[in-house]
């Protein structure tokens, strides 16, 4: 462009990295000329330079005209605007294009490179952008000189950093709302809050979030990467939370220099500035970081183009001209743009079609479907709405006040969330876009004030959702009385909350203060020390009522705690003495040692009596004088497991102990089961749970095993448990579940009937008593140590039932006969051939009674049922059977055979050669090898308890089966 005195006007390209102070210069070489036009990326960026200028020349001069806004006083000397809204034809004496690299973005490209190729200043015009512009510019503008400026200050990368320890004066980087949503959520938890910027903000709302930022209300800031272009904000580090981004059309990686724009703005002028990477996002490769640090980066190969020489006399000939081609080896033509496929689609209109028919409708349909998509619903919405514009405007030359009003009125409200406010935000900037278009409307300043002025309302609306969502006002009032160096008051009520300057802060748990979990580190310090003054005497009445308060207030947890209502007061460790463990006390320190030693012997008592009261038949049994000898000896090996042990872990022991001493040992409740022997009472939940916490503790172990709910027989095994733990849980892990050990030991003596050498079946008692199906049972034999054989046989058909013969009468009185019973009476004898191991072992009743007195029952007693003789004469009651097994036989031959699964169970010990004997139940059978021979008297079957001979055996007095047998032996 040539000036008026005949010279060409200069062209400059300041090119260089961010924090150059380009952007500054620009403004300074624009107020040196009489006028000027200035270009920006984005339109926070053009108000950011609008207030700039207007501070220094006045508004009266200085023009502000974005797509939204348009503020251009009558004697207008300085255009600031976005590069879409530059004024073409004004004849400026100085221009400004900034980050001209943006000739290469694939949406925005075009725009900025017929700016590069057209746009000239009178005196001056001045390209600023990145280095890598350099070979383009000098190749489609040959008379431009070249300015490189240096960064002021460092840029240095720190790899990466979690959110909760990003230093002050940071900001992070998402490219989603979803993605800055969530960061600022999580940094007002963990610092207290952020100020969010984002592009889609409109510029009040941005300001009010920039400002609060840079008066330290907040020391962080979330934002996109609006923040590349141009934005001055006081900061030291930058941090990507990711490192890909959404364009529009798909997910693609940033560039090197795309991160570089982004990173460059830590550090202000000359304050050096950090950069690396939080969150998911992964460390940068170190050729990026150092293309970042050195500023060196592929230079730009292609500039995104369009034909700027439309022609309007069709709408397929405008097309076709938007279409257009260029052999120039620079310029690739864009994609199709968003203005252009809403002509397509805006054109396809059947009244559109009609109506564009000369140049100027054509003309009026382009500027229409230049219309941004600000609400983003969808095409066929946007398109619509451009079609309704459209044919108001060919129609009437405006657009209705009434179709208008009725839209505007509809978006003017201030209530419902932050997605909703930002929702009407994008619908008030298409009207306030048709306002801003000369002639669209009737009352252009009418409707220009109005749609600002709901703008307006909703940017500070959505600024008040925006910081009370995401900024902590409590943090923000604590942190300025701390910098002002003032002192904070602190009061505590009665349910513990404290509150400092009439902020909540924390709570007092027991005798810890807990500060709110929302308290930035910062703060944390100065609050404390201010609570901490206010709680001193609540610690000393609190701890006064906690010694006087009832022991049904106190509990103890699964894991070793120790817990006050809720609240957590101490824990317990290990002592000396498994069953006298030691007491911590959880007590701040500031709460004094007068409180901590009060509440450690209060928890002290309350253990020592809970254990006192959960083992006192085991206690009791410690301290009889009358046990002496072997079975004071067991009486103490019995205690040190808590009153369970295996029986194969003492079966040596419980060989030596006479009948006298286990009749000693029964009368404190010891039960000599064939698996286990133990303490009924002492399987009760109570107990239960209090020994599994012991045994913890005397094992050192990290995680303790929790007790099974109770009432249940068996319970899935759980693994990696440490070994012992089933046993001090009350049950046996045998298969895949486990099963308690008294009801394990009903089961042992219902298996002493059956021949476990030949093999036997389940019956429905033992089923019933472990409340399994026979598949589980297997699983359950199998554990024991029994070897299961599944099989598969023809079901047994029910019998059809036959009526009872009639007997005769009886010829002598003429009356039917008595029938006598089939059996004689039972006499209750002592099986001889019992195994000792039998004879200790007491059944306990019923699965959910564990207080029965095992003495009342006795597995020493077997019921004898005489055989009745054979009769050589058939019977009617034989006629009857026989009867009924032939249409048993006739009904199985008509109907389908039916097939049954059973197993048939045998022992089969996996064990060691040395292992002791007697680890399943003793049968009353024939000796090994005399199979269907009677069971001999003098048989000497061993189990885990040797038997005497006969004539030693001494006579339980405990047992009244016992005694009776011994008085009808004496008569």
């Amino acid at each position: 462009m040539t000036t008026r005195d005949g010279q060409r006007g200069r062209v400059i390209a300041v090119l260089g990295p961010t924090n150059t102070g380009k952007t500054h210069y620009a403004i300074e070489r624009m107020l040196a000329h009489r006028t000027g036009v200035i270009g920006l990326p984005l339109r926070l960026l053009a108000r950011e330079v609008y207030d700039r200028i207007v501070a220094v020349r006045g508004p009266s001069v200085v023009a502000l005209v974005t797509g939204e806004e348009r503020i251009v006083p009558p004697r207008a000397k300085y255009w600031v605007c976005t590069v879409e809204a530059m004024p073409q034809d004004i004849g400026a004496d100085f221009v400004a294009i900034d980050e001209i690299q943006l000739c290469a973005d694939l949406d925005r490209g075009h725009v900025f490179t017929d700016r590069l190729l057209r746009m000239r200043g009178l005196h001056e015009t001045l390209f600023m952008g990145a280095e890598t512009m350099w070979g383009a510019i000098a190749s489609m503008v040959p008379e431009a000189d070249f300015v490189k400026r240096e960064r002021f200050s460092t840029l240095t990368y720190t790899g990466s950093k979690k959110i909760s320890r990003m230093p002050p004066r940071s900001a992070i980087v998402g490219f989603s709302v979803e993605n800055v949503y969530a960061i600022a959520e999580l940094l007002r938890r963990q610092k207290g809050g952020a100020a969010v910027v984002m592009g889609a903000l409109s510029p009040r709302t941005r300001n009010a979030q920039v400002e609060m930022y840079q008066n330290g209300d907040v020391d962080y800031l979330v934002a996109t990467d609006a923040i590349g272009m141009g934005l001055n904000l006081d900061i030291d580090h930058v941090a990507f939370s990711s490192i890909t981004k959404y364009d529009g059309r798909r997910m693609r990686h940033l560039m090197p220099n795309e991160l570089a724009q982004i990173a460059g703005r830590a550090g202000r002028y000359m304050n050096k500035g950090t950069f690396g990477v939080t969150g998911d996002a992964p460390t940068l490769d170190d050729d990026v970081v150092q293309a970042i640090q050195n500023n060196q980066f592929a230079p730009v190969k292609k500039l995104q183009w369009r034909n700027a020489r439309l022609q309007f006399g069709s709408v397929g000939r405008l097309i076709q001209t938007l279409e257009e081609r260029t052999d120039d080896p620079w310029l690739s033509r864009v994609r199709e743009s968003d203005d252009l496929g809403a002509l397509k689609a805006v054109s396809a209109d059947a009244e559109v079609g009609a109506r564009a028919t000369d140049g100027p409708s054509v003309q009026l349909l382009w500027d229409v479907c230049r219309i941004p998509d600000f609400r983003g619903i969808s095409n066929v919405e946007h398109a619509q709405l451009l079609t309704d514009i459209y044919n108001f405007l060919h129609q009437s030359g405006r657009v209705p006040d009434e179709w208008l009003a009725v839209r505007v009125n509809r978006i003017d409200r201030t209530d419902g969330d932050i997605d909703a406010l930002s929702k009407r935000l994008a619908y008030i900037r298409t009207w306030t876009y048709v306002a801003q278009r000369k002639g669209w409307v009737g009352d252009e300043s009418h409707w220009r004030e109005t749609t600002r002025a709901v703008e307006d309302r909703l940017s500070d609306a959505l600024h008040d959702r925006l910081t009370a969502r995401f900024v902590d006002r409590r943090t923000s009032v604590l942190l300025r009385r701390l910098n002002q160096k003032e002192g904070l008051v602190a009061d505590v009520n009665e349910t513990g909350e404290v509150t400092v300057e009439g902020q909540f802060v924390g709570k007092i748990e027991g005798f810890r203060f807990r500060q709110d979990q929302n308290a930035t580190a910062e703060e944390a310090k100065t609050i404390r020390a201010a609570s901490i003054q206010a709680l001193a005497p609540q610690f000393h009445l609190r701890s006064d009522r906690f010694y006087n308060a009832p022991d049904t207030e106190i509990d103890f947890t699964e894991q070793g705690g120790l817990m006050w209502g809720s609240a957590a007061v101490g824990k317990l460790v290990r002592g000396d003495d498994a069953l006298k463990p030691k007491v911590v006390a959880f007590v701040d320190d500031e709460a004094g040692t007068d409180v901590a030693e009060k509440v450690q012997r209060r928890l002290q008592h309350f253990i020592d009596r809970k254990i006192a009261t959960a083992f006192e038949p085991m206690k009791k049994m410690q301290n009889d004088d009358t046990l002496t000898g072997l079975a004071k000896g067991f009486a103490f090996r019995l205690a040190e497991c808590f009153g369970v042990v295996p029986r194969g872990d003492v079966a040596d022991e419980v060989k030596a102990l006479e009948q006298d001493a286990r009749g000693a040992l029964r009368k404190h409740g010891v039960r000599f089961g064939q698996f286990t022997i133990f303490m009924p009472l002492l399987l009760k939940p109570a107990p239960t749970r209090l020994r599994l916490v012991l045994w913890s503790l005397s094992k050192g172990l990290q995680d303790f095993p929790e007790a099974p709910p109770p009432g249940l027989v068996t319970v899935p095994t759980t693994q990696g448990l440490e070994a012992g733990a089933w046993a001090m849980s009350g049950y046996r892990a045998a298969g895949e579940r486990a099963i308690r050990i008294d009801m394990l030991e009903r089961l042992a003596d219902m298996l002493r009937d059956q021949n476990t050498r030949a093999g036997f079946e389940a019956t429905p008692d033992m089923l019933s008593i472990t409340g399994m199906t026979l598949e589980q049972f297997a699983d359950l034999m199998g554990g024991l140590g029994y070897k299961a054989e599944k099989g598969e046989r023809e079901k047994v058909r029910a019998a059809v039932p036959v009526p009872d013969p009639v007997p005769d009468p009886d010829p002598a009185t003429g009356k039917e006969p008595v029938q006598q019973p089939e059996t004689a009476p039972v006499d209750m004898i002592i099986d001889e051939t019992t195994p000792a191991a039998a004879q200790d072992d007491v059944p306990v009743g019923r699965a959910d009674d564990l207080t029965s007195d095992p003495a009342l029952t006795s597995t020493d007693v077997s019921v004898e049922t005489p055989t009745q003789t054979e009769s050589p004469v058939d019977s009617p009651a034989d006629v009857a059977q026989n009867t009924s097994e032939e249409l048993v036989k006739q009904s199985d031959s008509a109907a389908p055979v039916e097939t049954e699964v059973f197993y048939t169970f045998a022992w089969a010990p996996k064990r060691p050669a040395n292992r002791p004997q007697g680890d399943k139940p003793q049968r009353k059978g024939p000796p090994k090898g005399k199979r269907g021979a009677k069971p001999a008297q003098d048989n000497k079957t061993q189990s885990f308890s040797a038997r005497p001979p006969k004539k030693e055996k001494a006579i339980d007095p405990d047992n009244p089966f016992a005694a009776a047998l011994a008085g009808l032996r004496k008569d």
